[in-house]
């Protein structure tokens, strides 16, 4: 069976958030179980890409309206990353330095997904399966059943991954144009809140739903930015598989990029290791615990409430805090001041770093997590695959992979996005450290946690296999 999948993000040439890890590992996997997978993105302006040397296999053009735009379909000549990697070339809309945030980004979005169609059409030997990623790729199920150019293409089954409902990628029907000729009987496929929404078009028309973790599927029947009922109605052909993680990639026994390996027999002193250059890096006292934020600073993750929780915390507990990330400006600057306050407990490090990253958690004694939304969450397995203990908000899917220490788990968990809430897991946080025996015992038990996406894999090829029987 071969599986293509289409994305605008793919780790490691193009990552914003999860998306691009959960593109970049899980086509690795299921190549392992003998599923041929291949990946198309966007050629992207970045070294990241033009370190790897690609052919060109494919030139097309598409049109949106009256303008027409000429593409190549290149083919990376590595396949060390465990699956086949095609990029769409194409210089005035895709070859740029960002993935997202420009005024264009609608045209950007449907000339990739026109490109790609235009490529399959030709193509002698065509996908079995073709499985889409977000609202990037969210018009692909429509265009492929009721497009004329793309009939050939129709008998396909596509499948749409929902990593984050709130991002919808709807636009105005002055550009109903972009879209190729079809039947305008099924112009309500396209139509959601009386604009066209490539999210909502991909829910109706995909032979299959999933998201990326059963909790977060049950909760967009409640809370899914307006597309609430449509999910509801759509809810038979709607599954939840949970993310992994790549075990390879994150594993402290080989990382890198971590200051010193451990397994679970060194895990004590490689942690720290890990933590004393973290001490060491930030000013703070190694015999504190450490309580670590990494991720973007925006609503969805609680972000803005990381200054006033930071201020709690170290006015009323022995305690360090380091925080890693970048996002909304008067954040980060409220998170930046704070260290005049707190300036042998407290640090921060506006912006991302990868090896950074790795070394908190491997070094950071819990990993604070008080999201608002997370649909599935990579961080908290990442901490757990590290020895990290994660302190998490109940949602999406957190709530599938962090049991409380007070129900016989491993991690600390609270049900509500305040200040008060997280104080008090920081506050059990350190109630639970101060009995080391006990949590180290927990230490030793969560790296041995699977997260991998062996199992996660192995859904996606059993949901590939049923929409193949009904062809």
């Amino acid at each position: 069976m071969r599986v293509l999948h289409t994305s605008l993000e793919c780790y490691p040439f193009a990552k914003v958030g999860g998306l691009g890890d959960v593109v970049g590992s899980l086509p690795k996997y299921m190549t392992d179980l003998g599923c041929t997978t291949d990946v198309v993105i966007p050629y992207f302006d970045n070294k990241k890409i033009d370190q790897h040397e690609s052919e060109l296999i494919y030139n097309g053009s598409v049109s949106l309206g009256k303008y027409i735009f000429d593409f190549e379909i290149r083919k990376l000549f590595s396949s060390s990353f465990g699956f086949e990697v095609y990029l769409v070339y194409q210089k005035d809309l895709l070859f740029r330095p960002n993935v997202y945030g420009y005024e264009d980004d609608t045209e950007r979005f449907i000339v990739f997904q026109l490109a790609v169609l235009d490529w399959l059409v030709n193509l002698e030997t065509k996908p079995d399966i073709i499985h889409c990623h977000d609202h990037h790729t969210g018009l692909i199920p429509f265009l492929v059943s009721h497009v004329d150019a793309f009939q050939s293409l129709q008998d396909i089954p596509t499948v749409l991954t929902i990593h984050n409902a709130q991002y919808q990628g709807q636009f105005s029907y002055d550009k109903l144009d972009y879209i190729p000729q079809f039947d305008l009987h099924n112009i309500g496929l396209l139509d959601w809140d009386n604009c066209i929404n490539p999210l909502a078009t991909g829910i109706k028309c995909a032979w299959r739903v999933t998201t990326v973790s059963p909790n977060y599927m049950q909760e967009l029947q409640h809370q899914a930015n307006g597309l609430e009922g449509l999910l509801s109605h759509e809810k038979a052909k709607c599954i939840g598989i949970l993310n992994g993680i790549d075990h390879d990639t994150w594993n402290p026994e080989t990382d890198p990029l971590i200051i010193k390996n451990y397994n679970t027999n060194t895990i004590v002193s490689g942690r720290k290791a890990n933590k004393k250059w973290l001490c060491k890096h930030y000013n703070f006292d190694i015999e504190k615990p450490l309580f670590a934020f990494i991720g973007r600073l925006v609503y969805e993750k609680g972000a803005d409430l990381l200054p006033d929780i930071v201020a709690e915390a170290l006015q009323h507990l022995d305690v360090s805090i380091l925080i890693l990330g970048s996002g909304n400006t008067e954040v980060e600057l409220r998170l930046q001041n704070l260290k005049e306050s707190f300036p042998n407990s407290y640090n921060t490090y506006i912006g991302y770093d990868e090896k950074l990253s790795h070394i908190i958690y491997a070094g950071a004694d819990f990993l604070l997590m008080p999201s608002r939304v997370e649909p599935c969450g990579l961080n908290q397995m990442y901490a757990l695959r590290y020895g990290s203990i994660p302190i998490v908000r109940r949602t999406g899917g957190l709530k599938d992979t962090v049991i409380d220490i007070g129900e016989d788990g491993f991690g600390i968990c609270h049900n509500r996005a305040n200040i008060q809430d997280v104080y008090n897991s920081i506050k059990r946080g350190v109630e639970f450290y101060n009995v080391q025996k006990k949590y180290r015992k927990t230490q030793k038990e969560i790296v041995k946690i699977d997260h991998s996406w062996n199992n996660s894999a192995k859904q996606y090829i059993e949901l590939y296999k049923s929409l193949k029987q009904l062809q």
